[in-house]
């Protein structure tokens, strides 16, 4: 019963959308219907500048560690952590409270990573950046990076439940991914920091 009120917690974490209540706070509109459509970080970057981007980055990784963390501390069995951070993930690509229009799980998927494993958080985190560096592509350097995690877990923790949870989060953001790949292909996807 209490690893279902967590899976359950971890949802309705997921769905409390930063970028949505950042936008709307700022005046900004809501950024589903603006830039990228997305309200995660980089659109709130291109639409409402570093301030925006930070608030939304932190809150929306908080809202994927907290119900992981919170699950560790009842000792939950790595199934269930598995599964609270797959729902928390899930909650902020469907929220319950902005009508099942939500992000990409980015942000949200790195704080279950963190939740989940600190260096796995690390190590997701220092790909992202690396590939950003090079390329200066937001949504090249989430792919690779979450592409690359259920590798790193698997190494580090050999958590058959973790792992096949983090990679079906990795196939999740591809395809919430698939226009950013149509236009990485075509050359055509904006660099990080234009508006």
């Amino acid at each position: 019963m209490t690893a279902l009120a967590m899976i359950i917690l971890g949802y309705l974490s997921g769905s409390i959308s930063a970028g949505i209540l950042v936008a709307r706070l700022m005046g900004l509109g809501d950024p589903r219907d603006a830039g990228s459509g997305n309200p995660g970080a980089t659109n709130l970057l291109r639409l409402g500048g570093r301030k925006a981007a930070i608030i939304t980055l932190l809150v929306d990784a908080a809202k994927g560690l907290i119900p992981v963390l919170a699950a560790q501390a009842l000792q939950l069995e790595s199934l269930w952590l598995a599964l609270v951070g797959l729902a928390a993930f899930l909650g902020h690509l469907y929220p319950v409270f902005f009508g099942f229009r939500g992000g990409k799980g980015i942000a949200t998927g790195f704080g279950v990573m963190l939740g989940w494993h600190w260096l796995l958080g690390a190590a997701g985190l220092l790909t992202w950046v690396l590939v950003a560096a090079v390329f200066r592509m937001s949504s090249l350097s989430a792919l690779l990076s979450f592409a690359l995690a259920p590798v790193y877990l698997l190494l580090l923790t050999g958590d058959v439940a973790l792992t096949a949870a983090m990679a079906l989060m990795a196939v999740i953001t591809a395809w919430r991914h698939r226009e950013n790949i149509q236009r990485i292909l075509r050359g055509e996807e904006p660099k990080i920091g234009k508006r």
